[in-house]
């Protein structure tokens, strides 16, 4: 009598389980898909996210040692939670901003098919839809991203002071989080927490366009007995993050350089602040020459391929995981979700 009554309370459980999965809004599943996609492909590439920061910012000391060179560099001076360093906020940020990213992009989609059909169903949907989703997961987060700039900028040199690796004078050090907030806003009020945000709009909004019209183009192309292979995924992922980041790198080096410069009239290089994106691509040429506007590309390529790879096809498991309906489903369904 106990078995029967203990299996019969397990299939109840689980149906209850099943309803409350069935009955969660599809763009709250997209948002947790998004979310766990972010934060399995910012955690995978972090060591290499933190050099290039400092290949953006810090090009004197480590401009010319090299991606290997420069990694145990790191590792000499903060040890190996230091590939880490800034990785909180990192992730802190990344996972309401894939969360809003994948859900917004899903949610503008249907909503271009919906009321604008002479633009068809190709490729150009995914790139406005992208587009517009990046630059609204940027506003919501872009504070999240300064910190994580600000942490992963700080090097730790106190054991080793002839070693070369000075800090730059002015900016401050800070502990975590909410001490970066805490200073920055001290410095410049609310404004001061999206220094930046110019140039970051302006390498997101065609970034992210591109990232999905790319891979989504691609995975048009395959054969139907292969859109779920893993490996396609990663290859289509690897392919949209490669191109767009090398039309839009520039642009990063700006917004990197902003957010780790002080309210101060001069930049850590000697040349004027910089307080908008051309003028700072200006700067930046001509105080610290054109090459620094592609400081950290090539280690950018080494981290971009496994970061939108992975990231792309966790979000694709997960949504085969939570059960969300194909996007034609979501489309005729979409008043009823």
């Amino acid at each position: 009598m106990g078995t029967p009554s203990q299996g019969s309370a397990a299939v109840a459980a689980a149906r209850v389980d099943l309803c409350a999965l069935d009955l969660m809004p599809v763009f709250a599943k997209e948002m947790v898909a998004g979310g766990v996609a972010g934060a399995f492909s910012k955690t995978a590439i972090a060591p290499l996210e933190r050099l290039k920061i400092l290949l953006q910012t810090r090009t004197n000391e480590f401009r010319s040692l090299g991606v290997l060179r420069s990694l145990n560099k790191l590792r000499k001076h903060d040890g190996v939670l230091g590939f880490y360093k800034g990785n909180g906020a990192s992730v802190l940020r990344i996972v309401p901003y894939a969360a809003l990213h994948y859900m917004a992009y899903e949610r503008y989609r249907c909503w271009i098919l919906n009321n604008c059909p002479s633009l068809g169903t190709g490729p150009v949907v995914d790139l406005l839809a992208g587009s517009a989703s990046g630059g609204t997961a940027v506003l919501c987060t872009y504070p999240l991203d300064l910190a994580r700039t600000k942490l992963a900028f700080q090097v730790n040199n106190s054991d080793q002071p002839s070693s070369g690796l000075k800090r730059p004078k002015g900016p401050p050090s800070y502990g975590g989080i909410k001490d970066v907030f805490r200073g920055v806003y001290s410095e410049g009020g609310m404004r001061a927490l999206y220094r930046g945000v110019g140039p970051t709009l302006m390498g997101i909004l065609p970034y992210a366009g591109l990232k999905f019209y790319i891979y989504e183009g691609l995975k048009a192309h395959v054969p139907e007995d292969y859109k779920n292979s893993v490996t396609l995924k990663l290859s289509c992922g690897a392919a949209a993050g490669l191109f767009g980041q090398t039309l839009t790198y520039p642009l990063d080096v700006v917004r990197r350089q902003m957010q780790v410069q002080s309210h101060v009239q001069h930049d850590q290089f000697g040349g004027p602040r910089i307080t908008g994106t051309f003028q700072g691509l200006k700067v930046i040429k001509q105080t610290q020459g054109w090459r620094q506007l592609f400081a950290g590309l090539s280690l950018n390529y080494i981290k971009v391929v496994p970061s939108v790879a992975i990231g792309f096809t966790a979000y694709d498991t997960m949504k085969h995981l939570l059960k969300i309906p194909p996007r034609e489903n979501i489309k005729s369904d979409q008043g009823s979700t």
